[in-house]
């Protein structure tokens, strides 16, 4: 079995999704498809805060076309100036059925000139079903009962030589809920109204009309002709050209067709969807723009290896080796303090500590909010190999994404970069490298050689005793010795003292150069994890950030399209 197939949004729940990609959109992809997606939320929001029961349907023609004529036409009386001198309409005029509500909507759409209208337009049954079927669908219920209001508006010409009836018509073909395009006979391939109108409103063939006016100038041979070449243009145009967007063949002077057109007008606002599809089809063109602008593609996202490689630039760019290596010589010296031969332990004391030198000496207790290294400023080289590692970490996790998404990632990755050395600097000073912590082998030797020193100087004081006595001509006692040992005591425990102060020296420069090593890698491991927390901040953190904000957009479109 196929699984369920999922209904398609409403535009209550696209509206949210649009706001959402456009919000994860502004500042990241192309200004214009931001800017128009705005506009839609915009006028979403302001057309549903108005009359639902009224539907706006705008007639739109160039010159010549006899749009006011036929404008007129409909209504069944004469509203609209026609003459022979053009243009004649040079501000938008409304024809009002239903009174109640209108008003509100009039002053949104900014329209001064209205007149109610008693007579009712005819209803029809022309595509009753299918535009019934999507009321159902943007409203989520059935059609309402009774008749619906209309509001007809007779606009400038599109073409006209004025900017101020031009911009009126660029203004009010966004805000309509149907669009009538009057064409006639002579202009109806005219690449203004196909190129600046009728293309860009591709998908809004639900509330769009097509209107061949003016056909009693043609032969009846050659209607269908004619209609034909403008179905093919209208398909090139993007539009469908079967339901509501089918062209019609009228003539406002010989009323042929007329009837037709009205009845499908009232048959339109009857249904009271067409305003509801019109944002629809808005909302799914500022959709389209936005996911063109986005491109295609997936980023590679952030890997282990990839914070790894960055991790590597950043700790050799923070000369991390070589501060490990002076935590090893650190650890050598003060394992010599411990271990080394207390004889010759004074000429330590010339020997200064790298750690201290560093400012890395400070033991467990370090605010690195307070504390700072001592480590030189990072060189132009140190910077490159920095920068190198932040954009190769970027381009790995962009990896796969279109160039807007990629660009975004790599100005993310790049956010903190001028104080990225400084967050370095921070993590080392804060790292615990037990600069003072002593190890027990050294308490162990520090003792035994304190032993041996005791014995070395027992030893020299008894001999000096008796250097004294014999000096003085005191008799002198005779000295024991130990069996197997033809020296003295005295003697054997100078010999022994310094013996043993020597091995234990050797023997701890030895266990102290283990040592050394181990800490150096010690060392490095815990800076490379702090490196790496002062890079996960800095630079992974808002790469993150931005791939899960190019996550939510793709989800937002996912929302949008259904």
């Amino acid at each position: 079995m196929s699984p369920a197939r999922r209904p398609a949004p409403t535009l209550s729940e696209r509206l949210p999704a649009l706001a959402r990609a456009t919000d994860l959109a502004d500042g990241r992809l192309d200004e214009e498809a931001v800017a128009a997606a705005r506009t839609v939320l915009a006028r979403a929001a302001e057309r549903r805060s108005l009359s639902a029961d009224h539907t706006v349907v705008g007639f739109f023609g160039a010159t010549g076309s006899g749009k006011s004529t036929l404008f007129n036409a409909v209504v069944g009386r004469e509203i609209a100036r026609a003459a022979a001198r053009r243009p004649t309409t040079s501000e938008p005029l409304a024809a009002v059925w239903g009174e109640p509500g209108s008003q509100a909507l009039l002053d949104w759409l900014d329209v001064s000139q209205r007149h109610h209208v008693d007579t009712p337009l005819p209803a029809g049954q022309e595509d009753a079903g299918r535009w019934t079927r999507v009321k159902e669908r943007l409203a989520g219920g059935s059609a309402p009962e009774g008749p619906g209001g209309l509001i007809l508006l007779d606009l400038p010409d599109f073409d006209s030589v004025s900017l101020h009836h031009r911009t009126i018509v660029q203004r009010l073909v966004g805000m309509v809920d149907v669009v009538v395009w009057v064409v006639d006979p002579q202009k109806y391939a005219d690449a203004i109204i196909h190129q600046e109108f009728i293309a860009p409103l591709a998908r809004h063939g639900a509330v769009t009309m097509v209107v061949m006016n003016q056909v009693d100038r043609l032969p009846a041979a050659e209607v269908p002709a004619v209609m034909a070449s403008l179905a093919e243009l209208v398909a090139q145009d993007g539009l469908p050209t079967t339901g509501l967007s089918k062209p019609v063949a009228v003539s406002a002077v010989s009323g042929e067709g007329v009837e037709a057109l009205r009845s499908r007008i009232r048959q339109v606002a009857d249904t009271k969807a067409a305003a509801g599809a019109r944002l629809d089809a808005d909302v799914t063109d500022a959709a389209e723009r936005l996911a063109q602008a986005s491109g295609e593609g997936e980023p590679a996202g952030i890997t282990p290896e990839s914070e790894d490689r960055l991790t590597d630039g950043l700790a050799q760019a923070a000369n991390v080796p070589g501060i490990a290596r002076a935590a090893g010589k650190s650890y050598a010296l003060h394992a010599a303090g411990h271990t080394g031969w207390i004889a010759t332990r004074w000429l330590l004391k010339f020997r200064k500590d790298p750690m201290r030198r560093l400012n890395l000496d400070r033991g467990d207790a370090v605010n690195p909010e307070v504390n700072r290294t001592s480590l030189p400023p990072m060189g132009a080289a140190q910077r490159a190999a920095a920068d190198s590692a932040v954009r190769g970490f970027a381009h790995d996790a962009a990896a796969g994404a279109a160039e807007p998404w990629t660009r975004s990632v790599r100005q993310a990755a790049r956010t903190h970069e001028a104080r990225l050395p400084d967050a370095i600097d921070q993590a080392i000073a804060g790292t615990d490298f037990r600069a003072r912590k002593n190890v027990w082998w050294w308490l162990l030797f520090d003792v035994l050689q304190w032993i041996a020193m005791l014995a070395v100087v027992a030893g020299l004081l008894w001999l000096l005793g008796l250097f004294l006595l014999e000096y003085f001509q005191i008799p002198v006692p005779p000295l024991p010795t130990v069996e197997g040992f033809p020296l003295p005591v005295p003697t054997l425990l100078v010999l022994a003292g310094v013996v043993t102060g020597l091995f234990l020296a050797l023997t701890g420069r030895i266990l102290a150069g283990f040592g050394a090593r181990l800490r150096e890698r010690t060392v490095r491991r815990k800076l490379r994890a702090s490196v790496a927390g002062a890079g996960r901040r800095t630079v992974v953190e808002p790469v993150r950030a931005e791939l899960e904000a190019h996550a939510a957009f793709r989800e937002a479109l996912a929302a949008l399209r259904g």
